[in-house]
């Protein structure tokens, strides 16, 4: 169960973007930094890292422990924040993940929903993303517990995936499912509000909690305005 008393910020990650030089080991600080600064969520989502290497990585996030090269001396995240694992569900089984977040190219939402009791416990969070209302409300009725939707805004890490949906769209599947939609795409501490306004019942975004200089005083600009 997802709880609805305040709007979820989820920060999906991407190592990628923090530079040529950076590894998994400053992804980890990330992802530490964003826990700390009080991120509801984590997807960590990073598809070309072997299963071997995104175990580590994500028991190092979940558990607080180093990973095997001794990367990471930040304090373990609190127990409040949840990890998702993105595609992996034998890494997120593995590592006792809050869920997995099926992408487009992923298995079906169907294919694990019927699983939910018997290969995974009820409360465990199968997320999908989605880009237009038919196929939320195909998430909703297979048994996802959450979809994301986007790209709302413009931004480049959506660029191929054409152009932004924008916030009537995102109010019209706000409206359109029962479970939570979050927004994903361009969003900023100035439009966030936006969102939650339109029905979200929060925010996705890599830039946002990535790249932030303060992501403490960030986070809490967004809750304010919230």
């Amino acid at each position: 169960m997802i709880s609805r008393s305040r709007p979820i910020l989820c920060y999906v990650t991407s190592r990628h973007r923090l530079g040529p030089q950076a590894g998994v080991p400053a992804l980890l600080d990330c992802i530490r930094r964003a826990a700390g600064a009080g991120v509801d969520w984590i997807q960590i989502r990073e598809k070309d890292l072997s299963g071997e290497y995104l175990l580590d990585l994500s028991l190092a996030a979940i558990t607080g422990t180093r990973l095997p090269d001794g990367g990471s001396k930040s304090a373990t995240q609190p127990q409040e924040t949840s990890v998702l694992i993105n595609d992996r569900l034998d890494v997120a089984l593995a590592v006792n993940a809050a869920g997995v977040h099926l992408g487009g190219q992923s298995v079906p939402v169907a294919a694990l929903g019927k699983f939910r009791g018997s290969l995974f416990p009820n409360d465990f969070l199968i997320g999908a993303s989605c880009h237009s209302q038919d196929a939320a409300r195909a998430a909703e009725q297979d048994g996802a517990d959450y979809v994301l939707f986007g790209p709302i805004f413009e931004t480049p890490s959506k660029a191929g995936m054409g152009p932004p949906q924008g916030i009537a769209r995102l109010a019209a599947i706000c409206h359109a499912v029962r479970i939570p939609v979050l927004a994903i795409g361009g969003i900023t501490t100035g439009n966030a509000c936006e969102c939650i306004a339109a029905g979200a019942a929060g925010i996705a975004a890599i830039r946002l909690f990535q790249e932030s200089a303060n992501l403490g005083r960030d986070v809490a600009e967004i809750r304010a305005g919230l």
